[in-house]
């Protein structure tokens, strides 16, 4: 006889959610799609803002721009493991 597996009901996470939650918050909104990333994406964020705004301000935006795609990126990650254990 077979021992009853628990079923773990896990939804998949929001490409636009994190989009949003990313392009308003930064490395905040990253902590939605994944949270390591999140907190890299805040100490790297308040590295650039601290200590290079004033030397070099051009690294704000790509900072940002690169937490954006990382949420994404990781989102699809996430929902593609998703699907792949329940096939």
């Amino acid at each position: 006889m077979d021992p009853q597996r628990p079923i773990v009901v896990v939804n998949q996470k929001s490409v636009g959610l994190a989009l949003i939650l990313t392009i308003i918050f930064g490395g905040l909104g990253l902590l939605y799609a994944t949270v390591l990333g999140g907190i890299i994406m805040i100490c790297v964020e308040l590295f650039v803002l601290l200590f290079t705004f004033f030397l070099a301000p051009f690294l704000v935006p790509i900072v940002h721009i690169v937490c954006c795609i990382w949420a994404v990126i990781a989102v699809q990650r996430h929902n593609k493991k998703l699907s792949n254990q329940v096939s």
